[in-house]
């Protein structure tokens, strides 16, 4: 653990966005780099009021608009992504992992937001699927639109909950 409490992957995490901050001219300033270490850290999707809970412990005189605030430059910064079916943040693994990390992400273009969300555990994982963004793209310019930022969100039962749910009739069954 780091001195903040965050994990060495997170640290890193963090180290890798303070750089694409400088690099884009902005600032991950101490407060930002927290938010998006505890945004990492929580592992799942997460609220801004449980954020604000979270920070409170380290800054006292935490309010909701210092979140917020955090959070819109996050966003700007695309360091984070807010899961719309949610109302959760969640750090963005394309702009944060390390290409040669075994990461699985498409570091050469521009990037797609694509989540899985588990309805059982709350889960919601990134993929990053050049298909799903071509087909989406297409489909855009044949009805002669033109996106400025695409999020892709379906909810279904990962698989430790799919296996959860198959398991249940059949322990039913025995008993």
């Amino acid at each position: 653990m780091s001195v903040q409490g965050f994990s060495s992957r997170t640290d890193r995490m963090l180290d890798r966005a303070d750089a694409v901050c400088l690099r884009r001219g902005s600032r991950l300033t101490d407060l930002r780099r927290q938010v998006l270490g505890l945004v990492l850290e929580a592992g799942r999707p997460v609220g801004a009021y449980d954020l604000l809970d979270k920070l409170r412990t380290g800054h006292k005189t935490a309010a909701p608009p210092t979140v917020y605030r955090a959070l819109d430059f996050l966003l700007e910064e695309g360091l984070v992504h807010k899961v719309e079916r949610l109302s959760a943040f969640v750090g963005c693994l394309h702009e944060l992992c390390e290409e040669d990390d075994g990461c699985g992400h498409d570091h050469s273009g521009s990037h797609t937001a694509q989540f899985l969300i588990c309805s059982g555990c709350g889960s919601a994982t990134e993929i990053d699927d050049p298909s799903i963004h071509a087909s989406l793209a297409a489909a855009a310019r044949r009805a002669g639109f033109k996106p400025h930022k695409v999020t892709v969100e379906a909810e279904g039962l990962c698989s430790l909950c799919s296996a959860a749910t198959a398991a249940r009739p059949a322990a039913r069954a025995h008993g």
